[in-house]
């Protein structure tokens, strides 16, 4: 979880700003990822596509919630 002060700084950012600081983590963070055996490394990727499409379900929910009490 994201303290405060660190949300009030990213929502100070432009959408620029935003996008360089996330290309630069995930550039960070790629070497990473690839390291393991390959199944290890496949696990990991699938625990990331299970986040992503749970993260994508709780958005399309809300989307519909908010369409039914307009």
């Amino acid at each position: 979880m994201l303290s405060d002060e660190t949300l009030q700084q990213y929502r100070r950012m432009s959408p620029s700003e935003r996008l360089r600081l996330t290309l630069e983590m995930i550039e960070e963070e790629i070497p990473y990822l690839l390291q393991g055996s390959p199944e290890k490394v496949d696990r990991r990727f699938e625990l990331l596509r299970r986040q992503n499409d749970e993260r994508n379900r709780n958005m399309l929910e809300g989307i519909a919630r908010t369409k039914r009490s307009s």
